[in-house]
């Protein structure tokens, strides 16, 4: 039987004759040719711990197993999501793309939510494998958010990691400066106790005197030292008159030892620290808890989160003013004016406020005694000097959190605490860290978003107002199943396929080839012909059409 061949597709069952110079493909026309992206979505791009955020949201959307995995995948970046999923103040949200269309996706709820589900499933992380163990020794300073990821790191690179921490508990700032009403102290436990059973081995009530001796025996040290000293300013005060430290006034009530504030108090500052003292002030027993701040509303460096909750608390704000001076039963504020250049200055007019107690809370700084007169380790501005790889200038000495130059909050920390621990095992490994090349972002721009429904933001329940400022009972709540599976839902997938098969439909020439459940598609580019629906019905945007190689 003889078979005429002409250009096109070979007839199902038929395969071209041994030596024949047929060509089966749509022609040499095409200009441009289709191809599968796989970009950085601009959550993970703006999440300071390098969380692979749209990967565990689309494990999440399955439910029951997926939630595990989802939880597997999340803590290989970030072994604290209950944590973390409580005070992270979610720069990814803010970066989302879905902003653009209807609401942000509630990516926090959810890490809260699969945090908490790891706690009450019992769900641990895997120890490293005994070809990984190296036989070297890290020791990390500080159990905070930067020396609980960095152990965790360190750890599961195949190292023994010992944490010391200088309190009675470990958590670091997360125990002793974020009020429990914010992170309940069970959490913490839970989420440390996970590390420990891995290997991670910790001690408290381990304060370090002598670096250069505590070091003995270890091959490689993190320092982790939180920001536990509170900032002082001069303002003058009578003997009598009661002024505390916000970051003292934090740490002694999470210590179950809480100074007597008295019925009026003043708080002095704008940031987050101000915020949780006069809300703890609140709580214990202040009828009346005012913030001073010296700038506007839209200069305060408090989240607006923050501020909200305050003022739903009875908290009061006077902005544009300042305290000139300080005594019993009273302070003296003076009143601030913008300056052309948008900075406060003095009027010279004062007013009188009651006042019982004043609470500084302008700042504060980490206590590097530690490293005072160890050589090769200098502090600059108040951290100490890196260089690229996060060392010191003595070798196998390295810093991250509080101690290194950076953001001082607590995902920022979890972020450097691992990037300090890759350093780490570099060096111990005698090689150096490169870090991976940073992909291109996902811009809203290349989304399809006639393919996605307006679906709500999921609001996290809250305590009622009024009952807040009776006890420390967690303010914030966590959401349902129901509510987290549909907030997991609403992830776009901004420029990473999710095999929603639109491509595979609308081939008008079949050339899309589906490679199975999680393995997405391949393009059979002998008869594709370039037309570009594919990239053009993209919900998510991952494909493009790239020049024809000639």
């Amino acid at each position: 039987m003889t078979i005429n061949l002409s250009p096109g597709r070979v007839p199902p069952g038929l395969s071209a004759p041994a030596g024949s110079s047929a060509v089966y493909h749509t022609g040499s026309w095409r200009t441009e040719r289709p191809v599968y992206l796989s970009l950085l979505p601009p959550c993970s791009a703006a999440c300071p711990a390098g969380e692979e955020i749209q990967a565990w949201l689309y494990e999440a959307q399955e439910a029951g197993p997926g939630y595990e995995r989802a939880w597997r995948l999340l803590t290989q970046e970030n072994p604290l999501p209950a944590i973390m999923g409580r005070v992270c103040y979610h720069p990814c949200q803010t970066a989302c793309n879905r902003v653009m269309l209807d609401e942000m996706v509630g990516i926090n709820a959810v890490e809260r939510f699969l945090g908490d589900l790891a706690i009450e499933k019992g769900w641990r992380f895997e120890p490293p494998s005994d070809s990984l163990l190296s036989g070297k020794r890290v020791l990390v300073i500080g159990s905070g958010p930067a020396g609980l990821s960095a152990a965790y790191h360190i750890r599961r690179l195949g190292h023994e990691v010992s944490v010391y921490e200088a309190k009675e508990q470990t958590g670091g700032m997360l125990r002793y400066g974020i009020p429990a009403y914010r992170l309940p102290r069970p959490v913490i436990d839970a989420e440390v106790s996970r590390l420990a059973a891995i290997g991670v081995q910790f001690q408290t009530n381990q304060r370090v005197e002598d670096l250069t001796e505590a070091a003995n025996g270890f091959d490689g040290i993190v320092l982790c030292v939180g920001a536990g000293v509170g900032a002082h300013v001069a303002i003058p005060a009578a003997s009598a008159a009661k002024v505390l430290d916000a970051v003292n006034l934090l740490e002694e009530t999470a210590a179950g030892s809480p100074p007597r504030l008295g019925r009026r108090v003043v708080v002095y500052g704008g940031g987050n620290t101000a915020m949780d003292a006069a809300r703890t002030a609140r709580r214990l027993g202040a009828e009346d808890a005012v913030v001073i701040y010296r700038r506007t509303k839209e200069q305060m460096p408090a989240h607006e989160e923050e501020y909200r909750d305050a003022i739903s608390e009875g908290i009061r704000v006077k902005w544009l003013s300042t305290i000139s001076e300080v005594e019993q039963g009273r302070i003296v504020i003076e009143r601030m004016e913008l300056d052309q250049a948008g900075r406060p200055q003095p009027t010279g007019v004062f007013d009188e406020i009651a006042a019982d107690t004043v609470v500084l809370a302008i700042g504060q700084e980490a206590d590097l005694d530690i490293v005072a007169g160890v050589d090769g380790i200098t502090v600059h501005n108040g951290v100490i000097a890196l260089d690229e790889h996060m060392m010191t200038g003595r070798a196998g000495f390295f810093a991250a959190g509080d101690a290194a130059p950076g953001d001082r909050t607590a995902t920022y920390a979890v972020g450097q605490g691992k990037l300090a621990a890759r350093n780490v095992d570099a060096y111990l490994r005698g090689v150096v860290y490169t870090a991976p090349e940073r992909q291109a972002e996902a811009t809203f721009s290349r989304l399809n978003t006639w393919y996605y429904a307006d679906a709500p933001l999921q609001n996290r329940p809250e305590l009622e107002a009024v009952r807040r400022t009776s006890g420390f009972e967690e303010v914030v709540r966590g959401l349902s199943e129901e509510s987290a599976l549909f907030e997991a839902r609403r992830c776009m997938s901004c420029g990473n396929c999710f095999e929603c098969d639109n491509c595979y439909g609308l081939c008008p020439d079949d050339v899309i080839v589906k490679l199975g459940y999680g393995q997405k598609y391949s393009i059979d580019l002998n008869y594709c012909k370039g037309c570009g629906i594919c990239a053009a019905e993209c919900p998510c945007g991952c494909i493009e059409m790239v020049p024809e190689e000639r």
